[in-house]
């Protein structure tokens, strides 16, 4: 609790000097709030340290004095296994967006530093404010994209991204907040996993163990964990159209068509051994001259003539550009062992970066490259043991060697039994490899599916896939990377259809995308499911909007937590009702479904004694009715019934019914009852 509390005896000391100035959204106001409150229209104007210290007291109050919760919930929890995840309720955030806001009320808009001084974009005393508003939705974990140390080299936007990892082992310290004047970053983070374990949720962090940022701090240490190339070279760098092959990945039957390529052959020339190895004593003396040079990159290009290249996809003939703001890591001393042979001289050719050494799970080299292993192994660990978390999404760990990938999963466990590790897999048909690898669950595909309810993609998905895995799946309509479910076929009767299924879906952990509550429209970013990107990002603000055509992912942005749409009430009664019957829900053998007619199905858990049903109608134009028959899955000829959600709102109406319930569904509807 200590860094938790050094925040609230430093907030409360500084209460008298602030002022009545600072505007907060409605949303983040707990609802037994005590401090001063000025109403300027919709946002709230209160004393920072006032409200901040009222709320970091509140979250205080939950808290037993004798529990270090420094460590992970599982220390306080006496888990030892990664269960909890099957059950859980994720609310995913991006720090420096999920907590802007415009805290000068007089200004005309928004601004990352505003005049009074204030951090309008966010911050971990931010997201500390946050968790009463995350507690009404019964959240028991939060997953934090990336918070390392990001770069501000080869940026996208106004700012790094989040996968631009600068440094592995610190936290990016923009998300510092200026109020707390002698704090920094680590120790306001650490304060968050404190004041989120208090409230019983875990913390889950992103971590990118096979590309770093372009001027990454590891390079001034070691130069050949990385791969180089001639400057001159630079602004023809890319990856190789190979005529003669498709869209396709590296595989042992077209290596030769790939290295006879002549495109190939021009890019291995570009490449160059790391600067320590041309000339090891002007490298240390380098070293020993720019160590604390935030801007080494720029002199290693005027004395040595060589960068860092670009990273991109490990698929042949993919059209998407280089990544300019990430490289990859060098994670074999050799090249790949099933490649060297079409190399014309294997000795001589500088390491290198083509579509089978991005894809190094199928394409390792001989020597590893051990002491990198080490690092990227120890990372999770480190933030176990300094920060307290609780779980991590591997990204990209499918694509690194297996036995890295296992090296990073047993370290962690090693430290955490309980601590649970999700895979950025995409394809459900891999679940069972998932799970064989060490992995507690995996990102799934529902985002992508449950769009596409045109096509029987949402049906399918539930109806057949999700039962069948043997790790669970996010369940959502929207991730950080895709389209916002509001802007899909159904709109906001979409969205709210679908946060319903995702609360009872078979096999899925709930994930609520931050901005989903209140129907934000712009995607956060451009990764996944767009047809044309450039294009969409313009789509769905109006002109006159500060954030028009911005990326949360890249640039400044605040979400728009003053509007008056939103299903924040249906996100906490759906929370409510999941935690009421979590064990129902988790036992897969309790899950039934029925087809009803087009577009319309059921989903029905029945233990022996109680049940929940959620009727579904997947049609956005038109009512339906129908009967469902309890008793067949029941075995009973009577039932007390309690209808627990209508019209996507939370009621309590409860009757006696025979075998048969007749239900009739609005347009985009889903219901809840309770069955006994």
């Amino acid at each position: 609790m200590k860094n938790l509390k050094n925040l609230y005896l430093f907030l409360k000391e500084k209460i008298d000097s602030g002022k009545t100035n600072y505007a907060i959204p409605k949303r983040w106001m707990p609802d037994d709030y005590e401090g001063i409150v000025k109403i300027r229209g919709r946002k709230f104007v209160v004393n920072p340290y006032e409200y901040f210290s009222r709320v970091i007291e509140k979250i205080m109050k939950n808290a037993d004095e004798n529990i270090d919760y420094s460590k992970p919930l599982s220390l306080v929890t006496g888990e030892k296994s990664s269960e909890w995840i099957k059950k859980a309720i994720v609310y995913s955030a991006h720090v420096r967006m999920t907590t802007a806001y415009q805290h000068n009320a007089d200004a005309p808009f928004f601004m990352p530093v505003d005049d009074l001084g204030f951090k309008e974009s966010g911050t971990f005393l931010k997201m500390i404010a946050l968790l009463p508003y995350l507690k009404q939705y019964n959240v028991d974990a939060i997953y934090l994209l990336p918070i390392t140390q990001s770069s501000n080299k080869f940026k996208k936007g106004e700012v790094g991204s989040p996968y631009a990892v600068k440094s592995f082992h610190h936290v990016e310290k923009d998300y510092h907040d200026p109020i707390l004047e002698k704090f920094n970053a680590d120790e306001e983070f650490a304060a968050f996993v404190e004041a989120a374990h208090m409230y019983g949720m875990r913390v889950i962090l992103d971590f990118i163990p096979r590309t770093a940022a372009r001027d990454n701090d590891l390079i001034l240490e070691h130069p050949d964990w990385f791969y180089w190339i001639d400057i001159k070279e630079l602004s023809s760098y890319g990856p190789p159209k190979i005529e003669g092959l498709d869209f396709e990945q590296p595989s042992a039957e077209n290596l030769p068509v790939l290295y006879s390529n002549e495109e190939v052959k021009r890019h291995l020339k570009k490449f160059r051994w790391a600067p320590n190895i041309t000339d090891p004593q002007k490298w240390e003396n380098f070293v020993k001259k720019n160590k604390n040079n935030p801007d080494f990159l720029e002199e290693i290009v005027r004395e040595f003539k060589v960068i860092t290249v670009p990273g991109f996809s490990d698929w042949i003939n993919d059209p998407q550009p280089t990544w300019d703001d990430v490289t990859f890591l060098r994670l074999f001393m050799s090249h790949p062992e099933e490649s060297e042979k079409y190399l014309e001289n294997p000795q001589e050719q500088p390491p290198y970066v083509l579509y089978d050494v991005v894809k190094s799970s199928k394409f390792p080299g001989k020597e590893i490259n051990s002491g990198l292993w080490e690092m990227i192994s120890n990372i999770m660990p480190y933030f176990q043991k300094n920060f307290g978390i609780d779980g991590a999404r591997l990204d990209m760990g499918h694509a690194l060697p297996k036995e890295l990938e296992h090296q990073i999963i047993s370290n962690a466990k090693n430290y955490d039994p309980s601590f649970a590790i999700i895979a950025e897999e995409l394809s459900m048909d891999n679940h069972i490899k998932a799970k064989n690898s060490g992995y507690d669950a995996i990102l799934g595909n529902t985002w992508w599916a449950e769009p596409r309810h045109k096509e029987s993609w949402f049906i399918k998905t539930t109806r057949d896939i999700m039962p069948a895995l043997s790790v669970p799946s996010f369940a959502t309509a929207e991730t950080p990377d895709s389209p916002r479910a509001v802007t899909r076929d159904g709109g906001e009767l979409f969205s709210k259809l679908s946060a319903v299924v995702n609360t009872f879906m078979p096999n899925g952990i709930t994930f609520i995308n931050s901005g989903s509550e209140i129907f934000e429209k712009q995607p956060m970013n451009l990764g996944l499911d767009f047809e044309k990107p450039e294009e969409e990002r313009f789509k769905y603000l109006e002109p006159t909007d500060q954030f028009y055509g911005k990326l949360a992912f890249f640039d400044y942005y605040a979400l728009h937590w003053d509007t008056d749409r939103h299903m924040v009430r249906l996100l906490v009664a759906l929370g409510k009702i999941k935690k009421e019957h979590a064990d129902l829900i988790a036992n897969i053998s309790n899950f039934r479904y029925t087809d009803h007619m087009d577009k319309v199905f059921s989903i029905f858990y029945w233990d022996g004694n109680k049940g929940l049903l959620i009727p579904v109608n997947l049609n956005f134009d038109k009512s339906v009715n129908f009967a469902y028959d309890l008793g067949y899955h029941t075995w009973r000829g009577h039932h007390k019934i309690s209808l627990l959600l209508e019209n996507y709102r939370r009621c309590e109406f409860k009757w006696d019914e025979g075998a048969w319930l007749n239900i009739t569904l609005n347009p985009g509807e889903a219901k809840i009852y309770l069955v006994e």
